[in-house]
């Protein structure tokens, strides 16, 4: 008899197209092989999983190999990698979610320690929870946003009936949530934001405090593409979930984090190996002023630092109100020169 990751590894790899368009849709199919840069998603032809072959052994369906790292693995070894994944059990509930599999039921033991309320394990139970964001009603929420930037991305989840309280004396409601997780600098799963959504209008819920985030936050934010962990060396920062998300949609290229406020935009950790930072401003007073705050420690830590100044009132309303095309080109007329080509590319 398989054992649960034996036999998923097995479902994963006779439909392993339809992970890598998930996972990797950066990438594209050559023959009997998907190409792309990495495992976390990156453009390129580094990474190739093959699409066809037999169920085991030489040549399998769902192998993998990276030429420029050497890694290599099954498909459950790449959603780990791609999601940041650490613990197996996670693993499993995040390829169950995507083959539409029920989880199993909880133990014993589980059932009866509940996490800390707002706890940063409550943050990884409740993400664990979450299933992909392609076909639901977040997707729809971010693309009325005009946000076009992959969404198979690592951070981003989506819960179905998500609780919220509007006070600590108040009857706990559900909504629908979009669920980004808030890591740091090692990739660990420190917190988690929420974003409850309206059914009825795709937008956010009528809630008095529709955003709300747990776990530990200080120090740590939403990471978007390779490199925006402790090994980036240009990284974009800016506050809002959907600012950053804007920005990746008009530079796929760039490193991003959203630290979620302007206090812990001016509190981020930045990684040593970091030479440029872009802050991606806000414009109001309290953006401009965790802009500030980040410019002098990012320039007391001897890094390059260039702002991003909106022409609104952040980088995800430009996209709205001013389309993408002008966006880009307002972006892209503020980067550094040397990094101009790179990151227009896409």
């Amino acid at each position: 008899m398989k054992s649960p990751a034996a036999e998923l590894a097995h479902r994963l790899a006779r439909d392993a197209e339809a992970v890598c368009r998930h996972y990797l849709c950066n990438g594209r199919r050559e023959g009997r092989y998907w190409l792309v840069g990495d495992v976390e998603n990156s453009p390129g032809r580094s990474l190739f999983v093959r699409l066809t072959g037999p169920g085991s052994g030489k040549g399998a369906a769902g192998k993998w190999t990276d030429a420029a790292t050497g890694e290599h693995g099954d498909l459950l070894d790449l959603i780990a990698a791609n999601q940041r994944l650490d613990a197996l059990r996670d693993v499993l509930d995040e390829a169950r979610s995507f083959l539409r599999l029920p989880r199993p039921e909880p133990t014993m033991r589980e059932r009866q320690t509940p996490a800390p309320r707002s706890s940063p394990e409550a943050a990884r139970r409740l993400w664990a929870a979450g299933k992909p964001v392609r076909g639901t009603l977040a997707e729809r929420y971010l693309r009325s946003r005009a946000i076009t930037a992959p969404l198979g991305c690592p951070p981003l989840r989506f819960h179905p009936k998500c609780y919220t309280r509007t006070d600590d004396d108040a009857e706990p409601q559900t909504w629908p949530a979009l669920l980004a997780a808030v890591t740091d600098l090692d990739g660990s799963i420190t917190g988690l934001h929420r974003t409850w959504l309206d059914p009825a209008t795709g937008g956010k819920a009528p809630l008095s405090s529709p955003r709300r985030a747990m776990g530990n936050l200080l120090g740590c934010g939403v990471q978007f593409g390779p490199g925006a962990d402790r090994e980036a060396q240009v990284l974009a920062a800016g506050e809002g979930l959907e600012t950053m998300l804007a920005l990746r949609s008009i530079l796929p290229r760039l490193p991003a984090i959203a630290a979620l406020s302007a206090n812990h935009l001016a509190a981020l950790e930045l990684p040593a190996s970091l030479q440029r930072l872009y802050v991606v401003r806000d414009d109001d007073p309290a953006g401009r002023r965790a802009a500030e705050t980040l410019t002098v420690r990012a320039l007391a830590d001897g890094f390059d630092l260039v702002v991003l100044a909106p022409m609104l009132n952040d980088l995800d309303e430009d996209l709205l109100v001013q389309g993408a095309e002008r966006t880009r080109e307002r972006v892209l007329g503020q980067l550094a020169p040397e990094d101009r080509d790179r990151l227009a590319s896409t």
